[in-house]
């Protein structure tokens, strides 16, 4: 099985790439929903600090590849290739690994842009300060996602417009796809 994992930090761009994946007819798996169910089964609603919170407990006390693994159990098993949104850890790259052959994609943007593309969206939760923001920048990079961007086999650098966006994750999706069909 083909695992293309999605890694970025919040307000790259990982959601229009996972769409763009669901175009092209692939399962789309969040590793997001394992936190948000047991966030909403905790707390009775669902915010980003809640859901933080909830995940950062979940690692520390099932490990760190628990919510890789609950994110596992959820994959189709007759897929060929499955597009994995989330994921924020070598030790969760890992635990995707025993599954199958992954492929890291990273989407990238500035500190700027993404600040500003979260205040724009507005989400509750969502930092509505530069100190904020950087806190929760902060808190991402000690769960380790700057090591999955880092060990990424492809990069796109999400600077500009949604449509150029979705159509390099189209072109990148169809590349990592077709070799490796080529390769099978």
């Amino acid at each position: 099985m083909l695992l293309i994992l999605l890694a970025g930090m919040p307000g790259s761009g990982k959601s229009i790439v996972a769409k763009a994946a669901s175009e092209a007819g692939l399962p789309v798996v969040n590793m997001g929903d394992v936190v948000r169910e047991e966030t909403l089964r905790r707390y009775g609603e669902i915010t980003p600090a809640l859901m933080l919170k909830t995940s950062i407990e979940l690692r520390a006390k099932y490990g760190e590849d628990y919510i890789a693994v609950k994110t596992i159990e959820r994959i189709p098993r007759n897929a060929k290739v499955v597009v994995v949104d989330g994921v924020r850890s070598l030790v969760e790259v890992e635990a995707f690994r025993r599954l199958g052959k992954p492929v890291i994609l990273a989407v990238h943007a500035s500190p700027k842009t993404r600040f500003e593309r979260l205040l724009k969206r507005n989400r509750p939760g969502d930092p509505k300060s530069l100190d904020e923001f950087n806190k929760r920048d902060e808190i991402e990079l000690k769960l380790g996602v700057g090591s999955v961007i880092a060990l990424a086999d492809y990069v796109i650098v999400n600077e500009g417009s949604v449509e150029d966006v979705l159509k390099e994750a189209k072109r990148i999706i169809e590349k990592v796809v077709s070799n490796a069909e080529d390769n099978c």
